[in-house]
């Protein structure tokens, strides 16, 4: 047989040996999941046999050890549920065959994996997801983690298994595999060369070197695990802008940096205010050159960036948002309520899903290195971006020693109870990201990812409390709310005496009696109705075919939101060549725009026409003199708009969006790719050549 056995390869041996039953051997931790506790009788293979002593030996997750059946017996059948029971003879009693008891096979999870009361200790400190402190008491609380669930099974096991390490197939007084099967096998009649086989396969190097195990990342919380998927989930309690300005202090970096996330959906709606003095930021620098650019707080300097997230819900082209850039910034500076003076170079229009501006921004974070601090309002994309920007991997190069990072802060230690950071998280190349959701307050802590080998670190913060429009919407609609992809409005006309809906849950309504143009750039559905209509729709005292996203009883809380002015003439960009003949003053006529905003969804761009005469009043004043003066006071056309306790509502600057897509679609051929540069005319080239050679044109 030695002879015969030299030329089989490995793999030929392996598959004998699964076929003879004695692959539990080479693979106990493959094996603990698939033991056979069938009783075994002289009829069955000797190999076959040797699986309960293996399972005495090496499984130590099995409860008991299975009997051995007598030789000789056979199981008896069980009689079938349709068959008709067995009725003895009269005067003679009912013989019980004597039948062997089934084995009874521990549950899979013993087999797998016992439940210990220090599962806790080899658990992650916080979710990955959203950054709540693990624990196994609160089931409706974010961080908890059930030790039954496989993720969390496999992860407890590995974790154990690094603190507590063991060789596979050792067993517990240092003898080696082979030799405990020889001995157990010594007691029994194996199949002759069985145990030469064995010696055989663990002459190669294949078995002798355990094959090694791929690391399983940190799992999700039940909470993260139920969000990811299948959408289920409450928003946790949103933070205090004092409590985020109290974690930011805490920071062990002497260098810090502040990107605050606005949402393009609804901007500047999501801008915190007075953030510079509420965060001791530096003040935003001017035109003058020796203004300062940095200041130190408490030994710490820190600074301050706007990213504008999900840019490309505002335009269909990268080319066309850039463009926008001094328009975003004009209007960040009225949200602001800064002068003119004020640079503003700190503002970067980033697009996570096209990659637009990505690169840039992740550059300047490896470069700035120390502590990065994610801020903004719950759902505008921070945690998106944070998954986008993060330098993963050591593709930016080496780290060296940077002199801005304070001792010890590269030791990952567990902090006091009473700080309000959580413990760093180990460093990895490529760490497992916060969780993305449509769901607001995903996050629940601080999530501190560390890179560049102690270089830095970025860190996501729980958002900031939005208005919860969502309150009043119906939770299976609750998500649509969120502007995922850029919607491509169609132009609405709302004339005299008609109102704009939006979901049942907000109305426009013009006070002019004149026409107006609506293009809703919102998720939600839009109906134009009369007036009164809409009123009955939206207070909730009709019930007609109009798609409402409302709660019931929501329409006892409608109130005004206020009267919003189309105050900002756009007559040159509305008026096409008109405008090229003559000048916008010239004309008969203006046209007034601006972009009421849904907080959270998105906005709708209004546009009026009306007769100049009928915009222009004239006023008589009084001046201090006491002389009567007569001036000309513009009058601008208004809407009215009404919404759940007359909040989620703001106004700003016209935006032109709708004429922004129309430009990118003449752009585009009739197969959709981009049009080429058209060939330059040569009419009158030729002649302006000839005069030129004349002399008679310089």
């Amino acid at each position: 047989m030695r002879s015969s056995l030299r030329g089989i390869k490995v793999s030929t041996l392996e598959s004998y040996l699964s076929a003879t039953s004695i692959a539990p051997f080479l693979y106990p931790a493959r094996a603990a999941r698939r033991v056979s506790f069938a009783a075994y009788s002289p009829s069955t293979p000797p190999a076959r046999q040797l699986v309960p002593l293996f399972r005495r030996r090496f499984a130590s997750n099995a409860t008991s050890a299975v009997p051995e059946k007598p030789a000789g017996s056979a199981l008896i059948k069980e009689p079938a549920k349709n068959d008709p029971p067995e009725v003895p003879a009269e005067g003679n009693p009912p013989e019980v065959p004597a039948r062997a008891a089934p084995p009874q096979a521990p549950a899979e999870s013993d087999l797998v994996y016992n439940h210990h009361p220090d599962d806790i200790n080899y658990l992650p400190t916080t979710c990955p997801g959203c950054g709540a402190l693990s624990q196994v008491t609160e089931p409706d609380i974010a961080g908890f983690y059930a030790t039954a669930r496989k993720a969390v099974r496999g992860y407890i096991k590995q974790e154990r298994r690094k603190v507590e390490p063991s060789e596979e197939g050792v067993a517990k007084d240092g003898s080696s595999r082979t030799e405990v099967i020889a001995a157990e096998t010594a007691e029994k009649t194996p199949v002759p060369g069985t145990l030469y086989l064995l010696r055989l396969l663990y002459s190669t190097k294949r078995f002798i070197e355990p094959k090694p195990r791929r690391a399983l990342p940190p799992p999700f919380c039940d909470r993260c695990h139920a969000l990811q998927n299948h959408s289920l989930g409450e928003s946790i309690a949103h933070p205090s802008l004092q409590s985020i300005a109290d974690t930011i202090a805490e920071s062990p970096h002497s260098y810090n940096h502040v990107y605050h996330v606005l949402d393009a959906a609804d901007f500047p709606m999501s801008l915190i205010p007075h953030i510079n003095s509420a965060l001791s930021l530096s003040h935003l620098r001017t035109q003058n050159r020796r203004a300062k650019s940095s200041k130190y707080s408490k030994g710490r300097q820190a600074e301050l960036s706007f990213i504008i997230t999900r840019s490309d819900l505002l335009a269909p082209a990268k080319e066309q948002v850039d463009a926008l850039q001094p328009y975003l910034m004009s209007v960040l500076r009225d949200a602001l309520k800064t002068s003119k003076r004020v640079r503003l170079g700190n503002v970067r229009c980033v697009s996570a899903k096209r990659g637009w501006w990505t690169k840039t921004l992740k550059e300047e974070i490896w470069t700035r290195g120390g502590g990065g601090w994610m801020v903004g309002k719950v759902n505008v994309g921070k945690s998106n971006l944070f998954e986008t920007v993060f330098p993963k991997g050591g593709a930016l190069g080496g780290v060296e020693d940077d002199p801005r990072l304070r001792e010890g802060q590269r030791q990952d230690a567990f902090l006091d109870p009473d700080s309000l950071l959580p413990p760093l998280q180990p460093e990895t190349p490529y760490p497992v990201m916060p969780l993305v959701s449509s769901v607001p307050g995903t996050t629940a802590s601080p999530i501190r990812i560390a890179f560049g080998q102690g270089k830095g670190e970025l860190v996501d913060l729980p958002g900031l409390s939005r208005g919860d429009l969502e309150r009043y919407v119906q939770p299976q609609h609750r998500t649509d709310l969120v502007m995922r992809t850029r919607t491509k409005p169609e132009q609405q006309v709302i004339k005299p005496g008609q109102s704009l809906l939006l979901g049942g849950l907000i109305r426009i309504t013009p006070s002019a009696g004149v026409s107006t143009l609506a293009y809703p750039f919102v998720p939600i559905p839009t109906h134009i109705t009369s007036t009164q209509k809409a009123i009955d729709i939206q207070t909730q005292q009709r019930e007609l075919n109009v798609a409402s996203i409302a709660m019931p009883g929501v329409g006892e809380k409608i109130q005004s939101a206020g009267t919003f002015q189309l105050k900002w003439d756009i007559t040159r960009h509305r008026a096409g060549p008109l405008t090229k003949m003559s000048k916008p003053e010239q004309l008969p006529f203006q046209i007034f725009g601006t972009d009421i905003l849904i907080e959270g969804s998105g906005w709708v761009e209004l546009v009026m026409q009306v007769r100049r005469k009928d915009a222009m009043e004239t006023v008589e004043e009084v001046d201090e003199h006491g002389e009567r003066q007569t001036r000309v006071k513009q009058i601008y056309p208004e809407v009215e708009v009404f919404s759940p306790e007359g909040r989620f509502v703001a106004q700003r600057a016209p935006m032109h969006a709708w004429l922004l897509a129309e430009r990118y679609k003449e752009s585009l051929r009739d197969d959709g790719m981009e049009k080429k540069r058209p060939r330059r005319s040569m009419k009158g080239v030729k002649k302006k050549v000839k005069m030129t050679k004349r002399g008679r044109l310089r």
